[in-house]
């Protein structure tokens, strides 16, 4: 953590750490760089990732930042990127920006068969939670925020576990934010990761599945019934007919038994309109990222 801090640029007005309860003596290192920008947040009990950076939002917000920067205490996060997040902001008054590590197609390389399946599903999740269809990475914690943007946030609604930064995304989207994806590498060094999948994995899918409901009823139904609510709301339950019912059919003329062409047309249909109208829907939604 005290290298972090030693190695940031000049332009930082202020750095606030947050000791969440840690056992490595994190105070006591960032105290003995001496950089007086530092504002020291120390938590008496672990309050976790999400909830760490909950307070350092709010401690920025007190302080009147007018961008607040998130970055790790691992030394992952290169401060020499700090001008690409900063200058949409800066300059084309982009609301937020994040890192992307998957720029580079060699960024996929040597990782687990596994790990790449899990981060294709968990980037589509929360395209749908988030209305973001142009933005990878959704994890990466290397942020950049304006201060309009985090001055509207209901921060006490936010996920204070590891499914921050996508609950963030989902209340940016909510607020129709300008968001952009900056390439940036990680820097990984010798550390391992202490985050069980277990654990985080239903957290993470409860988040996003409450997300997306909760912009499918304020976007597509309170604000304006749109399109998108009309084909979801008929499409679903089409899909859902022709599942039932189809595997009825299947199960009721198992054998000898063969069911008739109504009896087929009656769940084939019903798939085949339903599933046009979801990805009707999905097409609308693209077009109407925010931008």
């Amino acid at each position: 953590m005290g290298g972090v801090v030693r190695t940031m640029p000049p332009f930082v007005d202020v750095i606030v750490v947050v000791d969440d309860a840690s056992r490595d003596e994190t105070s006591a290192v960032v105290q003995a760089v001496g950089d007086p920008r530092v504002d020291l947040v120390v938590h008496a009990e672990n309050q976790g990732v999400g909830g760490s950076l909950i307070d350092a939002h709010l401690r920025a917000i007190h302080a009147e930042a007018d961008i607040s920067v998130v970055m790790g205490g691992d030394g992952q996060m290169d401060p020499a990127y700090l001008p690409a997040l900063l200058d949409p902001i800066v300059e084309e008054h982009v609301d937020f920006t994040k890192g992307n590590r998957f720029f580079d197609v060699g960024t996929w390389q040597g990782m687990p068969r596994h790990r790449v399946f899990g981060n294709i599903v968990l980037t589509f999740l929360t395209k749908t939670a988030t209305g973001y269809w142009n933005l990878v990475d959704p994890q990466n914690g290397y942020t950049a925020m304006g201060r309009r943007v985090q001055r509207s946030i209901d921060w006490s609604r936010i996920a204070r576990d590891y499914s921050f930064e996508n609950d963030v995304l989902a209340q940016l989207g909510l607020l129709r934010a300008r968001i952009r994806d900056i390439d940036i590498p990680a820097l990984y060094g010798e550390e391992v990761s202490g985050i069980k999948l277990r654990a985080v994995v239903p957290s993470l899918l409860r988040t996003l599945i409450r997300a997306s409901m909760r912009r499918f009823w304020l976007s597509y139904m309170l604000r304006s019934f749109s399109p998108v609510a009309l084909f979801v709301l008929t499409g679903v339950p089409m899909l859902l007919w022709a599942i039932g019912y189809g595997g009825w059919v299947v199960w009721a003329t198992r054998g000898p038994a063969a069911a008739t062409t109504g009896t087929v047309m009656l769940a084939v249909l019903p798939f085949l309109l339903g599933f046009q109208l979801i990805l009707a829907a999905f097409v609308i939604d693209i077009v109407n990222t925010p931008k």
